[in-house]
Parts: structure tokens; C-alpha cells; sequence
């Protein structure tokens, strides 16, 4: 049977590369009770898409098995119980999945409203970079102007978005990132107190380095079994690990004992899978603090480049190359 309303989508023709992509059409959702129906405008590329494209990250439960983590657009339609918005209304959602279709669902208090001076396409960038570093760094680890912080990540999207945040929120804390040598000097210009070529050296005792010997308070780190060994090295007496993925390998050995003398915290943490709750609580928070800095254009999302989404595999190659530099921005109406 033929949908009867349908829409456009990125679909996936099993697991594996991004020729697995392709432009199909599915049946267009509608909101449940708290939710809304989005019609998109522009949605992103995030490193979670290409895990779930090669099989390895599933979505929840319930949620579409579409890609997509996040969406910037209008409301259509709205469930039972909503109240705080009106079709109509420019929002950002962050979702479980589906952004990468012309109507995508979100729980009405998962969206923030899109500031006037913010455009569709710079807003499809906020939810889940700027929110994962916001969790992470201010929510989980309690990041102060007194703080040193080592930031994995060069000019990927989660770290372009903390560094930015960390200026704006605690803009005396003592800011290290590390980042490939292309990407050195961009990281510097856009707020960095130092930056470590990985490439060329080793960052744990440039980490003691720059601290005098006392490490960094907080590590944010998506590589994992690579350089966990390096991370409990320069990280400092009563410091915090965040491990946000496992891109160099899920294993590695660990000196309990070293980690207990040191009081040491190891965090893992994952934004998709959280109860619909305590998203929305992390989401009330953003909104306070961060908010008003996008609204005001103190922060801005960096996009590296923009493709419609019929290009979605372009997309995803683009990011698999590593040579972005902050966002990777799909177009829905194009």
C-alpha cells in the first residue's frame, strides 16, 4: 500500500559505507501526547549517524530509525498536552532520531526557540554538540573559571562548541586542546589558551607542562582505549575523565590502584539514551545559562559546509575525511 502521507528521507539500504544512503519515502509521523511534529529545515551530520549507518549504534526504543540527532525548523503539528508552542513556531529540537526527513517528532520540551538573528541552518547545529558539551563540561563535571581543561576534538563539532561555551561560561578557566596540525591555529583563534599538536607530540607531558606539573581538572575525551592511558597520566589529583566515545577503541588496561590514590573520576556518558525527563532538565538548563549567548551572538555555530539532503552521503564522507572544522549542515527544502 502506498503511504498516505508522505515524505521525503534519507534511508538506509542495510549497514556500511555511505553508499548505504539513499533518498526514499516513508510515511510522515504524528505527534503523540507532549510531542511535535517538526516540518524541517535543516538538520546536521553528527558522529553518532555514522556508527548508526555502519550498525554499531542503534537507536532507543520507539524512537526512528531514521538518522538524525537534531533539527532546526517549524512546528506543524502539535500532541495532546501541549501548550508551550504554536504551529508555526521556529524551533531546535533535540531528537532520538529522524532528522534526516522533511518531518521529524521531538517531545515539546526537548525543542528551544530559534533566536530571530539565528538562521534554520546555524540552529540544525545547536541541540546535540552544544548540549553534549554543556552536560558534560558544566553539569556533570561542575567546570569554574579555576579549572584547567583538556579538550579532545580539534574542529569537530562538540568541541568547537565547548570551547566557545567555556569562554562564555567560566572565561577564566585555563583551556588546553588538542588538534591535529592542520587545525591548530583555527582552535587558537577560536579561544584556546593552548593548543597541542597531537601529531607532533605527546599531549600528556605538554599537559603537565603548561599546569606545572599539577595536570588538567577535567579531560573531555571521545577516543577511549587510545588514549586512556595518557588522560589518567595528565589528569590531576581529584580530577574528572569524561569519556563521550570510543572512536580509538573501546579497550584498555587500567591501574585501579593509581586512579584511587589520585581520587580520580572516569565518567562515561551518552546524551541519546537518557530518560525523556532528564533531557528535557539538561535542556531547561541550556537554555538559562547558553542560551542567551546565541541569542545575542556572543556564541555562533561554526559551519564548515552546508549540502541538501539528497547529498546526505557526501555529507557523511565529508566527515568521515576528518578535515571539517566545526558543523556538517543538511538542507531539507534542497
Amino acid at each position: 500500500m502506498p503511504n498516505q502521507n508522505p515524505m521525503r528521507a534519507i534511508l538506509l539500504d542495510g549497514f556500511g559505507g555511505a553508499d548505504r544512503l539513499r533518498v526514499g519515502e516513508t510515511e510522515r509521523p504524528l505527534p503523540a501526547r507532549g510531542q511535535i511534529l517538526i516540518k524541517v529545515a535543516a538538520t546536521s551530520v553528527n558522529r553518532p549517524d555514522i556508527m548508526q549507518r555502519e550498525g554499531h549504534y542503534a537507536p532507543p526504543p520507539g524512537a526512528s530509525d531514521i538518522l538524525g540527532l537534531e533539527a532546526a525548523g517549524t512546528v506543524e503539528l502539535l500532541g495532546e498536552q501541549v501548550t508551550q508552542w504554536q504551529v508555526g513556531d521556529r524551533v531546535m529540537a533535540l531528537l532520538s532520531g529522524g532528522g534526516y526527513a522533511e518531518y521529524a517528532l521531538a517531545d515539546a520540551g526537548h525543542a528551544m526557540p530559534i533566536p530571530p538573528r539565528m538562521d534554520f541552518a546555524a540552529a540544525a547545529c545547536v541541540c546535540e554538540t552544544y548540549l553534549t558539551a554543556y552536560l558534560n563540561l558544566f553539569i556533570i563535571a561542575n567546570l569554574q573559571d579555576r579549572h584547567a581543561a583538556l579538550l579532545h576534538g580539534g574542529g569537530g563539532g562538540v568541541n568547537t562548541a565547548a570551547i566557545q561555551l567555556c569562554r562564555q561560561l567560566a572565561p577564566n578557566s585555563f583551556l588546553i586542546v588538542t588538534a591535529s596540525s592542520g587545525k591548530t591555529a583555527r582552535v587558537q583563534q577560536l579561544g584556546a589558551d593552548a593548543v597541542i599538536d597531537y601529531q607532533q607530540e605527546t599531549f600528556a607531558e605538554r599537559v603537565k607542562q603548561l599546569t606545572a606539573q599539577r595536570g588538567a581538572d577535567i579531560i573531555m575525551d571521545h577516543l577511549g582505549g587510545a588514549y586512556l592511558q595518557d588522560n589518567l597520566n595528565c589528569l590531576a589529583v581529584g580530577g574528572t575523565l569524561l569519556l563521550l566515545g570510543v572512536m580509538g577503541g573501546g579497550k584498555a588496561q587500567l591501574n585501579i590502584a593509581r586512579v584511587m590514590v589520585k581520587r580520580q573520576r572516569l565518567i562515561g556518558s551518552v546524551l541519546r539514551s537518557r530518560a525523556p525527563a532528564e533531557k528535557a532538565a539538561i535542556i531547561a538548563q541550556f537554555s538559562e545559562a547558553a542560551l542567551p549567548h546565541l541569542a545575542n551572538g556572543n556564541i555562533t555555530p561554526l559551519i564548515y559546509a552546508t549540502y541538501p539532503l539528497a547529498e546526505a552521503a557526501e555529507a557523511h564522507r565529508a566527515m568521515e575525511a576528518s578535515r571539517h572544522f566545526g558543523k556538517i549542515v543538511l538542507e531539507v527544502g534542497k
